[in-house]
């Protein structure tokens, strides 16, 4: 033993066949290493193992079999609310030769610390609570036996970086590309995807946001049922297939967000609160227990989620990281966790001389959580805006159930565009109380917006995607909407190309009972939507082979699939290229909005016009955006919007103006526009619009 103070939670190899271990664990006496050893066809990087395992109480000197049958458990049981299954209970008499035991220091607040010799990378080893019970690491960087196996010792400066200048994007110039990596290829690991990152850059997107990584139970799931926060799932590459595929990205100029979950840990094979008091009582989630921020032991729960962080930031490279569901973490303290968290990570980012963003998913359309400390806020980069893709989804679809009853006016959207939140302090028939408030003092770069993600096509009934709900002119005028928006846009996987397989909720838990109410629990969410049909099977493995993309259609030399690709690049060109676009301001922004009957529309047509006009002093540059919305709710690809053109008067500022943008061209499959090459403008100008269409027009400078 040495001086371990400052050992970082879990295993941390220092050089020569030494590692360092560190636990907290305050309900534990003693805890002891049980190095149970290296496992045959582990290979050092960490990438997947051999088939062979470990099990919790296996004897060291255990056939190879028996330790097999010992990896993960099916007997556990899970209740409604969704309590942790973790298996079976450890034998409370482990054998003596039970592989070899070191054991640790205790100190006053429940740390356990110790250097142990003779372990090298790629060991194998359990921790030992009270001399009765062997469980994996709370902070295991590998879990090559799944969930109940034992955590492995992993040397993060193996991996040869070639990203020593890497800077990522600022951020206002980001545009994110959200995929799941399970379903992105039909191998589903790390490595494949590498193949396809010359296409997202050709595309024009700059960031890859990966959905959570961290170890789950099975190999099939979204990712948010992790219950080894540090841990990189195995099936998908392990640690080093991760760090490879961010230094691909970062080769290619990509930056890496990553999704982490910190408001929950999955159901199965969650040994946390055996360790210590990382959940609490007082309050409840979605999910079951909630995690313990304010309570007794919450600094070291703090530490924890806040160490599990920088190690994206310092082992991975990892250029942001998007928090799931902030407004599940609840946090009554004077310093809440979320401005804690987002202080150390800028703290190490500085440090670093890097840019590392902290993006959340909130749905309280709360300010303080982008706001800057010195205003009153928790100081986080940005946050997911739904609000603006519930307004821009009803307009297109027509749906009015569940939480979309409180959508549906073009008014909705033309206030998305202005302020991010619709919701901002006003009534919801939805929540059935007020919600949200006012974005004061929040630049427009604090706001991600989307027309897809994975919870807003996922969570659907059967995961249908925005391709087949409404026309392809449809997809044209939400892809428009988000890009050409003073906010920062993110695609989901696929969108660019109109994918048309779905995106359906997959698990594969090891315990039935889990299973079946993870099962039931999906019908029962659905009821307010009235969505009808059968549920899909979250346990069955063809609903996860449904998700997979289709990449064949990406690769189409012509047809709706390449025009809609190219459709995308061109939208990202121009915000990128124009400065009316690409400087974002909520403050350089006018927004009109034209409802079905009112303004100064000529011929009746249902629907409404929504202008933007936008503009960047600095260069002397100006656009206006004309979206027209006509019947939503069309059948698809296949269906016809069925309604009359809008022809209308709109304020125009004096000039000459040059059209950059119609998606009623022939080129974008459009049925051939009507629209000049250029209007002169003596304040307003008379256009003519499909029903479901977007035009851009740039002023033209005056020397």
């Amino acid at each position: 033993m040495s001086d371990y103070a400052s050992l970082k939670l879990g295993a941390t190899y220092l050089g020569n066949d030494t590692c360092g271990f560190c636990v907290w664990a305050p309900f534990a006496r003693s805890v002891a290493v049980r190095i149970v050893g290296p496992a045959a066809g582990l290979a050092v990087g960490g990438g997947p193992a051999a088939s062979t395992s470990v099990g919790p109480n296996a004897s060291a000197n255990a056939s190879a079999s028996a330790s097999a049958s010992a990896s993960i458990s099916t007997s556990a049981s899970a209740s409604p609310s969704h309590s942790p299954s973790v298996g079976p209970a450890a034998d409370p008499s482990p054998a003596a030769d039970a592989g070899r035991l070191v054991p640790l220091d205790r100190d006053e607040r429940g740390y356990h610390r110790g250097v142990v010799s003779g372990v090298a990378p790629g060991s194998l080893y359990y921790y030992r609570l009270d001399g009765k019970e062997d469980l994996p690491d709370p902070a295991s960087r590998h879990q090559p036996r799944g969930v109940h196996g034992p955590s492995r010792v992993v040397d993060p400066g193996a991996f040869s970086w070639s990203d020593r200048n890497w800077l990522a994007p600022p951020q206002e110039e980001l545009v994110i590309y959200e995929l799941h990596m399970g379903t992105f290829t039909p191998e589903g690991t790390f490595e494949a995807v590498i193949l396809h990152l010359d296409d997202l850059r050709d595309l024009g997107v700059n960031a890859v946001e990966l959905m959570p990584v961290a170890q789950f139970s099975g190999t099939r799931n979204w990712g948010y049922d992790g219950v080894y926060p540090f841990a990189v799932h195995d099936s998908y590459g392990g640690p080093d297939g991760l760090r490879l595929l961010v230094n691909e990205c970062h080769r290619r100029g990509l930056a890496v967000i990553l999704d982490v979950v910190y408001n929950h840990l999955g159901p199965e094979g969650n040994y946390l609160g055996r360790f210590g008091p990382y959940f609490t009582d007082r309050y409840r989630s979605s999910w079951g227990q909630a995690m313990n921020f304010d309570g007794p032991g919450s600094d070291e729960v703090r530490r924890y989620f806040i160490e599990n962080a920088l190690e994206w930031v310092d082992d991975f490279h990892v250029d942001g990281l998007r928090l799931d569901a902030v407004h599940a973490i609840i946090d009554m303290s004077a310093v809440r966790f979320l401005e804690e968290l987002a202080a150390a990570v800028h703290r190490r980012a500085d440090r670093l001389g890097r840019r590392v963003y902290v993006i959340a998913e909130s749905d309280l359309n709360d300010p303080r959580i982008v706001r800057p400390p010195a205003a009153g806020g928790y100081g986080l980069d940005a946050q997911w805006c739904d609000d603006f893709h519930h307004a821009l989804h009803c307009l297109l679809t027509g749906e009015r159930e569940g939480y979309y009853q409180d959508f549906g006016a073009l008014a909705d959207l033309a206030k998305a565009f202005r302020e991010g939140y619709v919701y901002t302090g006003q009534y919801s028939r939805f929540r059935k109380r007020s919600h949200g408030s006012r974005p004061h003092l929040v630049e427009a770069p604090r706001f991600v917006v989307f027309s897809q993600n994975h919870d807003q096509v996922g969570n659907r009934a059967r995961g249908e995607r925005l391709s087949t709900l409404v026309s392809f002119d449809g997809l044209k005028l939400a892809a428009a909407a988000v890009i050409l928006s003073p906010y920062i846009p993110l695609l989901f996987m696929g969108e660019e190309y109109g994918e048309t397989a779905p995106f359906q909720y997959f698990t594969s838990h090891q315990d039935p009972d889990l299973a079946e109410t993870v099962r039931k629990g999906r019908r029962e969410e659905f009821a307010a939507f009235g969505w009808k049909g059968e549920v899909p099977d979250p346990q069955d493995p063809e609903t996860f082979l449904r998700s997979r993309l289709q990449h064949d259609l990406r690769r189409s030399r012509s047809g709706r699939h390449r025009v809609l690709l190219e459709f995308y690049r061109e939208l990202i060109r121009l915000r990128r290229t124009v400065p009316a676009l690409s400087h974002l301001s909520r403050e350089n922004l006018e927004v009109v909005a034209l409802e079905r009957g009112q303004g100064r529309q000529q011929d009746g047509a249902r629907g409404g016009v929504l202008l933007v006009r936008r503009w960047s002093r600095e260069h002397g540059d100006e656009v206006c955006i004309v979206f027209s919305f006509g019947r939503p709710g069309t059948s698809g690809t296949s269906g016809t919007p069925g309604t009359s053109d809008a022809s209308l008067t709109v304020p125009f500022p004096p000039g000459r103006w040059n059209k950059v943008l119609d998606t009623e061209e022939e080129r974008w499959l459009g049925r051939g526009s009507s629209l000049p090459a250029a209007v002169h403008s003596q304040g307003e100008v008379c256009l003519t619009l499909g029903p479901e269409a977007c035009a851009m027009f740039r002023r033209v400078r005056e020397d």
